[in-house]
């Protein structure tokens, strides 16, 4: 039976978009650190009783992959669409103090994770099937005119090309992956002067999710299908 799969689904965006498409009607696996922790998901499973499973997932540890993909195969789970939304960013970066430690964790959450999950998961996808990489403007190098959030914006680049890497492999197989930026967005992560409301972020994004066509295989979009220069 098919489902979406939404990774970082314990907060934010993440729990928005398991929340809206839970309310249209789909399947859901949403994944996060701790599950156990995870209220808001907690409660949402038990208003949608059979229609959301919560399980565990620590990006990019190969053995959490594994055992994701072990339980997905266990249970029969296709996927006709594949969130990668979970990611991190550092505060309090400025040049003169950007150290390896937080280049390093950025890059193995934001980048490695969605690419070694997508990998791993080729397998479990139905035909047809969407890929989205949540990115952001701040990883496009085009669009760079100061040193802003240095590891999240490098780590977002690096996103960036793994889209593109999984769309010349996957495209050929008749899947769409598109990196997909959701704007500044009220969140954790976004702050409370955000201009955009996550429930209006992920709303814009499932229509341009469900929008998609074959030619937009590897292209990097807005929350409202905007092209966005790499």
């Amino acid at each position: 039976m098919s489902h979406v799969l939404v990774t970082g689904a314990n907060r934010g965006l993440g729990l928005e978009f398991v929340r809206q498409l839970l309310g249209r009607g789909e399947r859901v696996v949403a994944t996060c650190r701790h599950p156990g922790r995870a209220l808001p998901l907690n409660r949402l499973a038990g208003e949608f009783p059979g229609r959301l499973m919560v399980l565990p997932l620590v990006l990019p540890e190969a053995r959490s992959i594994a055992e994701l993909v072990r339980e997905l195969e266990t249970l029969d789970v296709r996927l006709r669409l594949l969130v990668n939304n979970a990611g991190l960013m550092l505060d309090g970066e400025r040049f003169g103090t950007i150290g390896l430690d937080g280049l390093r964790q950025a890059f193995e959450t934001n980048a490695a994770g969605p690419l070694l999950l997508t990998q791993a998961l080729a397998p479990r996808f139905d035909a047809g099937a969407r890929i989205v990489m949540l990115s952001s403007r701040l990883g496009s190098i085009a669009g760079t005119t100061a040193l802003h959030t240095p590891s999240y914006a490098i780590s977002k680049a690096a996103l960036n090309m793994a889209g593109r890497l999984l769309a010349a492999e996957l495209g050929a197989r008749g899947l769409v992956v598109v990196v997909l930026s959701p704007g500044w967005v009220r969140t954790d992560m976004g702050g409370a002067s955000a201009p955009l409301a996550a429930a209006d972020s992920v709303s814009s994004m499932l229509r341009v999710v469900d929008g998609l066509a074959a030619s937009d295989n590897g292209r990097f979009l807005s929350h409202d299908g905007g092209a966005i220069d790499w």
